[in-house]
């Protein structure tokens, strides 16, 4: 009995190990390159589609998978030349995945038999490329990628020809395909970085000089309407002004027509209307009788200067006027 258990472990024991040398799997993430006797097949060694597979235990055949997911490439700082001769220190980095498995495979599989060998041998091709590609830096200026105001950086410009650059270096043939790539810092030696904030400063100078100008300008232009406005406004109120007193002129011109026919009337009834808005109010008040207006109140106005009484003046003048004459009796002599 104690045998046969022995036997059983060892079958199941080799079938298991018969499975792990005999199947392989691809994830859906993943892609695998089956070799025999270390040689790949275009047409058939390539495994895209996820899933188990069979093969022949190795040496026979081997499977080598590699994941197709993005992966990240960080470039150390290094120092680079602009157009304008100024020094800048920049860390650019960069996405790459293995877009040809087979290709891939034939160009990094001399590294190792790992796939993760593989991936550090194209690391440090993408990352000399990289380096290379850099060099476009000297193609802007400091002020181009450092503008002041509000003139947008080329920053980004910088980085689609870097980008530019390194997918047609060839990689593409070494089964490698970059997706993106950026710049994470950019530095300044000392002297650059004095040069690049008294240049800011210009910049920012020459901003608030245009800003001043323009908001002196939009002043002046206000002042200017408005002074245009008010003197429109002044003219209209004295055009209006002056043909309001002309009508007043023209309707006063009658009643002084009529008073100076009989100015000593005239005066007595503005005294008399100027007693009776005075007195309207039920106001005591203690005035001289000499003062203008309460003349009328004394004993003796109606009084000539020999004591004569006379009336209300000009009224007795005018009742003789319009009185016709008497004619003597006849026979009378």
């Amino acid at each position: 009995m104690r045998r046969f258990f022995i036997i059983a472990v060892a079958v199941v024991f080799g079938l298991a190990l018969l499975s792990m040398t005999a199947t392989y799997t691809i994830r859906f993430t993943e892609a695998g390159v089956l070799t025999t006797f270390g040689k790949a097949d275009p047409e058939s060694s390539v495994k895209r589609e996820p899933g188990l597979y069979f093969k022949w235990p190795e040496p026979i055949q081997s499977i080598t998978t590699y994941d197709t997911r993005a992966r990240f490439l960080q470039q150390p700082l290094e120092q680079h030349q602009t157009l304008d001769d100024r020094q800048l220190v920049i860390e650019p980095y960069c996405t790459w995945r293995v877009s040809d498995p087979l290709k891939f495979f034939q160009r990094f599989s001399g590294a190792g038999d790992r796939a993760g060998q593989h991936y550090d041998e194209a690391a440090r091709l993408i990352g000399t490329t990289l380096r290379s590609a850099m060099s476009e830096t000297s193609r802007f200026r400091i002020t181009e990628l450092f503008p002041s105001g509000s003139t947008p950086s080329k920053i980004p410009d910088l980085e689609k020809r870097v980008l530019a650059v390194v997918q047609a270096a060839g990689l593409a043939n070494s089964g490698v395909e970059v997706v993106d790539l950026g710049i994470t810092r950019i530095n300044f030696p000392e002297a650059t970085t004095k040069e690049v904030m008294e240049s800011m400063k210009a910049g920012r100078d020459a901003l608030v000089q245009e800003l001043k100008a323009r908001g002196e300008s939009e002043a002046q232009q206000i002042t200017s309407a408005a002074e245009a406005n008010a003197s429109k406004i002044e003219a209209f109120a004295r055009t209006h002004a002056a043909e309001i007193r002309q009508k007043g002129d023209l309707e006063a011109a009658q009643y002084i027509k009529q008073m100076s026919e009989n100015p000593e009337l005239a005066v007595f009834l503005k005294n008399i209307e100027f007693i009776r808005e005075t007195l309207a109010n039920r106001m005591t008040l203690f005035f001289s009788t000499n003062m203008p207006g309460f003349q009328l109140m004394r004993l003796n106005a109606m009084d000539d200067k020999e004591g004569a009484v006379r009336g209300v003046p000009g009224v007795s003048g005018l009742m003789e006027t319009a009185t016709p004459p008497t004619r003597p009796a006849e026979g009378r002599p």
